[in-house]
């Protein structure tokens, strides 16, 4: 397995200010302590209640949301990673820890380097309508990243655009309409032709489909399944549908409250879920068939504030397999003897199908 991107120990606080002087009081740990890994080629399903993180994962893992600390590497070997790793734990301040952090840490890239990355990871935003520009022709909206960096002359540039459109099943006529005049669909087909027009090699989706009636989500995830064969692209898909996520994702990470819990194949985690989130999540999922009956998990109480979680599991407070570790030390995540991937002092049988 070939990684593409990577992230240790990633963390995204936003700070609470306080009084005229706007005085720190406090942070919402909106990513808190994140270890990701990307393999070259995956589509990475990314799911979770809303507020637990997800979009700022993504926002974070491309650059356009600062992180506080942590690292996210782009196509870093592994030895170098591991380098790095190793001086961090001997507190190491020397040149070369800097050196390699510079050269591999995307968390200290800016100005020029940051412009360059742009090129190389894009982002399709949720609402199509809201993430494009009203007063620009579809053309000009297509044209603008090109012409931003510098890839390529006026004439090349639309045949590129145009090649774009017709990738994404648009024409070149419908170049020169504006967003207002395009259906939910064609609007979400023209984000992603945009993402596609500086070649990217990774691709953040933030629900891509959560506004399209449920046959142009079938339309839109047939065509991501064709671009991520043919471009040899990846994919981190954030989404709230699981079952969509079950059906299109090779990989899914389930977060909670900032963390990830668990970590698996799509049968692994909608058949034998082992943190009892997971669970729960996958029980509050309807089916759509009416002879099997599946019994659904009421979580008990709510979702704590991510600027105060509870000590311990933070997941503790709703759990009914809590035990009294989990209300004081922190699960974390690890391989465990069937080789799956979950945080949890308290774990669900492997057996136990959903």
């Amino acid at each position: 397995m070939e990684l593409l991107i990577e992230t240790r120990d990633l963390k995204t606080l936003f700070p609470i200010t306080k009084g005229l002087f706007h005085k720190v009081v406090g942070a919402v740990r909106a990513v808190d302590g994140v270890n990701l890994q990307i393999a070259k080629g995956q589509w990475l399903g990314l799911v979770g209640e809303s507020g637990c993180g997800k979009t700022t994962l993504g926002k974070t893992i491309l650059r356009l949301v600062h992180s506080t600390s942590g690292h996210i590497f782009l196509e870093t070997p592994p030895e170098v990673v591991a380098q790095i790793t190793a001086l961090e734990a001997k507190n190491s301040s020397d040149k070369e820890l800097t050196a390699l952090n510079n050269r591999y840490d995307l968390t200290t890239y800016s100005g020029n380097r940051l412009k360059t990355l742009r090129s190389k990871m894009q982002l399709v935003y949720q609402d199509p309508f809201t993430s494009l520009d009203p007063r620009m022709r579809i053309k000009d909206t297509l044209l603008e990243p090109i012409i931003v960096n510098k890839m390529m002359d006026g004439k090349h540039a639309l045949k590129r655009v145009i090649e774009i459109m017709e990738l994404v099943g648009l024409t070149e006529k419908q170049l020169y309409r504006y967003p207002h005049q395009f259906s939910g669909g064609q609007r979400q087909r023209i984000a992603i032709a945009r993402a596609l027009t500086l070649n990217p090699e990774f691709i953040v989706f933030d629900e891509p489909t959560s506004s399209l009636d449920v046959s142009v989500q079938a339309q839109i995830l047939l065509l991501l399944k064709k671009l991520i064969k043919e471009q040899n692209l990846t994919y981190l898909y954030i989404t709230h549908d699981l079952a969509v996520a079950e059906s299109v994702c090779s990989r899914i990470v389930v977060m909670y409250l900032g963390k990830i819990v668990e970590i698996g194949s799509p049968e692994e985690i909608f058949h034998y879920p082992k943190h009892p989130y997971t669970l729960a999540l996958v029980r509050s999922t309807p089916i759509p068939d009416p002879t099997r009956v599946r019994g659904r998990i009421v979580l008990r109480g709510e979702v704590p504030s991510p600027s105060n979680p509870p000590p311990g599991c933070r997941f503790h407070p709703r759990c009914d397999r809590a035990l009294d570790i989990c209300k004081t030390d922190e699960p974390l995540l690890q391989n465990t003897a069937d080789k799956r991937i979950v945080a949890c002092w308290n774990p669900e049988p492997p057996e136990t199908s959903v």
